[in-house]
């Protein structure tokens, strides 16, 4: 029988950083591109990391099943936790909270 080889899922997405500003203005973005971020991924007590790239895109090879996130910068992130499905590739964005009010 042959082996079973450990199923791997490219993940991807967005990284955005918000709000910049005190007050948000109507038209006006409040929020931007978290560049240079280091995310943090861990299930089952091993992490894994990505670094975001200017335009706060990222990806990682991860394993299908339950993860926790977590940004080197911010308040929080939202999801905070997230379901990565069995197959090849996977799209997931997520929001940084910097706190700003």
């Amino acid at each position: 029988m042959a082996a079973l080889a450990l199923a791997v899922v490219l993940l991807h997405g967005v990284i955005r950083i918000g709000p910049t500003t005190p007050v948000c203005k109507v038209g006006v973005p409040c929020d931007k591109p978290a560049a240079k971020i280091v995310l943090r991924f861990t299930r089952f007590g091993s992490t894994v990391s990505a670094t975001t790239e200017a335009r706060g895109r990222y990806s990682v090879a991860l394993a299908p099943g339950i993860w926790i996130v977590r940004a080197s910068v911010g308040m929080s992130i939202r999801p905070t936790r997230f379901t990565l499905p069995h197959r090849r590739s996977a799209a997931r964005d997520f929001l940084i909270d910097t706190g700003i009010r």
